[in-house]
């Protein structure tokens, strides 16, 4: 069908160009036979009024006589020229209006094709800021994805990104349908407002009872909710976003992670299993600075685990567990508590406690 119209144009020329070419062609007539009336001494509503009235063949009369050989030459210039390109301007803009309807029954029809062909592939509810980034993500890694929305400005932002989508309310069964909720093997809504992740949820589970459903909350109170509608997992972007800056306050150090590739997908890994990898810088002062390995990691209670240690340069890879923490060090943990680990690391030693003991 794609070629059908690129045939088209080659042969008609582009719909949107050939408008704008034919309007401006009228819009130099008009200014034109406007001027010329105006030269022989006639005002320009007058001018205006009997040129308006000659292009579109209305033909109540002229509002001064036509009685010299210089107004004839511009009558008739004007109903030639005019006349041809009203008729030209009304082709157009058929054309114009044909072609975009036909392109959307055509790539209406093509969309559902392609998604009625997917199995095992990811429906989003909703395109907002999470829902680009997770069409985005996923399409990178070559996983099948559905897009439902139904802002006419964000369908036209999910088709320039190359991924398959339906206008529609993810809130409505039939919408479902169409996206292939019965084949699809997650569904992912991301909507800001929590009645309709929680709808959305309890509808995908009718329709589908094996579908793995990951939903987005926003009150602390929707989580038990969407759980209880039968989502897998919930997100909540707040609380989130509220631990990561508290990563960053905690751990400063560990911002220079996200530029090792190799570490930064190992957080990724890690992440799925709770854990986390954090760069600690060991201050003056600090409780850690001067203790062997083991005894750090005796002390942290299995709050946190070294992994390497930066020092002047060098990296001592698995450090054995006599190896001392010096000041200055830069200390790579495996963190399974990342508050439990910020007491261990950065309180002074006088606080450390041990049991009934402090050190």
């Amino acid at each position: 069908m794609r070629r059908i119209f690129a045939d088209a144009e080659s042969v008609l020329g582009s719909p949107v160009r050939n408008l704008i070419s034919i309007l401006a062609f009228v819009g130099v007539v008009v200014v034109v036979a406007t001027l010329a009336y105006m030269a022989a001494g006639w005002s320009f509503s007058d001018a205006s009024y009997m040129v308006l009235l000659t292009i579109y063949t209305v033909g109540y009369g002229e509002v001064r006589p036509i009685d010299t050989p210089y107004l004839h030459t511009v009558t008739m210039g004007t109903m030639v020229l005019g006349c041809t390109g009203m008729i030209l301007l009304t082709s157009a803009l058929v054309q114009f209006f044909t072609v975009l309807q036909l392109r959307q029954i055509f790539g209406a029809n093509r969309m559902q094709s392609r998604i009625e062909k997917l199995s095992g592939h990811a429906i989003i509810c909703g395109y907002g800021r999470i829902g680009l980034m997770l069409a985005r993500d996923l399409a990178e890694a070559k996983m099948p994805l559905v897009v439902i929305e139904r802002d006419a400005a964000r369908l036209a932002e999910i088709e320039a990104a190359g991924h398959l989508c339906i206008a529609g309310d993810a809130t409505e069964e039939e919408t479902l349908i169409i996206a292939g909720i019965s084949r699809a093997r997650v569904l992912a809504t991301v909507l800001p407002d929590d009645a309709a992740n929680v709808f959305i949820t309890l509808s995908a589970r009718n329709l589908n009872q094996d579908l793995e459903i990951i939903a987005r909350g926003e009150a602390a109170t929707t989580e038990r909710k969407l759980l209880r509608a039968g989502a897998h997992q919930v997100v909540m972007p707040t609380h989130i976003g509220a631990e990561r800056i508290a990563r960053m306050i905690l751990f400063p150090a560990s911002a220079d992670l996200a530029a090792d590739a190799r570490l930064d997908q190992a957080r990724r890994d890690l992440g799925e299993l709770g854990l986390d990898l954090e760069m600690v810088t060991a201050t003056e002062g600090a409780a850690m600075c001067g203790l062997t390995v083991g005894e750090a990691e005796r002390q942290a209670a299995g709050a946190f685990f070294v992994v390497q240690i930066n020092r002047a340069g060098s990296a001592i890879m698995r450090p054995a567990r006599d190896e001392r923490i010096a000041v200055g060090d830069e200390v790579l943990v495996l963190v399974r508590d990342s508050a439990a680990a910020a007491r261990k690391l950065f309180n002074s030693r006088a606080e450390i406690r041990a049991g009934r003991n402090k050190f």
